[in-house]
């Protein structure tokens, strides 16, 4: 984050998650949030397809370096191209876990599963 200030950072911190009419989810790409409780282990990732994803997590054919199960889908970000959302996610992972805990908090201060609103 270089001399970026926190405030700054959650400025920056992109769209919050939006699904097209219908149950279709957007195109481009999201980036998403996983944890194993509120306030625990967070995973930072990007995907085109956030349902699949979620599914691939909770079935454990994504490889995460964790004795911990990520299940809990706490953020999704849209982003118009796979490319922000790859440029999302690299910058998340460069910031203070303080600041990654905020932006949850702020759009989910319940740190409630989000995998329901996707399939809605």
């Amino acid at each position: 984050l270089g001399s970026r200030t926190e405030s700054a950072a959650l400025e920056e911190s992109g769209p919050s998650f939006r699904w097209a009419t219908g149950g279709e989810m957007a195109r481009g790409g999201y980036t998403y949030i996983l944890t194993n409780k509120p306030q625990g282990l967070l995973y930072i990732g990007v995907t085109a397809d956030i349902a699949a994803r979620i599914i691939q997590h909770r079935e454990g054919k994504v490889e995460v370096r964790s004795k911990y199960v990520l299940d809990r889908l706490v953020l999704v970000e849209h982003h118009a191209s796979i490319d922000e959302a790859i440029a999302r996610e690299k910058a998340m992972k460069a910031w203070k876990r303080a600041w990654k805990i905020e932006l949850i908090e702020k759009s989910n201060p319940g740190w409630r599963d989000l995998f329901n609103d996707i399939l809605a």
